[in-house]
Order: C-alpha cells, then structure tokens, then sequence
C-alpha cells in the first residue's frame, strides 16, 4: 500500500492501515519529522485508547489503555537507545509476547530482535505539508 496524505487526512488513514496490518507490531521508519509519532496517535486513537497519545521519547515506552482499563497498546521510541540489550532490559520479549498492539518508532535500533511477522511503515516527507507512505504487501 502506497498513499501520500496531510495532516487533515491522517484519521482516514489511520483507518485503512488498522484494516491492511497484517500483525499488530508495527514499526515506523522516516526522518525525523515525518510524522511518526503524529501517525501512531492517530491510529491509537482510532484503536478505542482513551486519552491523549504522546511520544515516549524519553521514557522511551508509553502504554494507552482503553475504557475498561485494558492495555491495547504500547508505543515504544528507540531513539535514545544505545544497543539492543537496552531493548531486553526494558522486557522487551514480553511486550512482544502480549495481545496489545506494539508500536515502534526507529525500529531499526532494535533489528536485530524484530519478530519476523512485524510490519513496517516508512514515511517520508514529500512537502511541509504533505507525507507518502509504504506498507509492504
């Protein structure tokens, strides 16, 4: 799946990527400032979380859950990591191994103990206001 979009168009396309996931961990590649971390909110919000979505730049994962208090979904930012084991120090086999929804921003800092059916998105900045993306598949 190939799309560009705006802002203004990120609920719908929210939609249509919720609908074409073929796993529910998902990770996010593109610049910074593409738009990663606007594009997960968008889609936690249309997921049922209840709140406000942000990114766990620093505290490197965020958790949302929905009206029932059930975790749906986490939303990891690897940025800040310096290796992988970072990665497995946060636990991360078992946040893989949970029925939530796993969202990755800069997945590639963790490659390496990506489970193969993970998905990935990249976006890339066509314009300031404009963004294309990828879904493989």
């Amino acid at each position: 799946m190939k799309m560009t979009y705006t802002e203004d168009q990120i609920i719908d396309v929210a939609k249509k990527l919720i609908a074409a996931f073929p796993s529910k961990i998902v990770c996010f590649h593109g610049p910074m400032g593409a738009g990663k971390t606007t594009l997960i909110k968008a889609i936690v919000k249309e997921l049922g979380v209840v709140g406000d979505a942000s990114s766990p730049t620093f505290g490197i994962v965020n958790e949302y859950q929905d009206e029932n208090e059930h975790i749906l979904a986490y939303h990891f930012d690897f940025y800040r990591l310096n290796d992988e084991n970072e990665a497995y120090d946060l636990g991360i086999e078992d946040y893989f191994n949970s029925d939530a929804w796993i969202f990755m921003e800069w997945a590639e800092k963790v490659s390496n103990i990506l489970p193969e059916d993970a998905t990935e998105i990249t976006i890339s900045i066509v314009d300031k206001m404009t963004r294309a993306l990828v879904l493989p598949g």
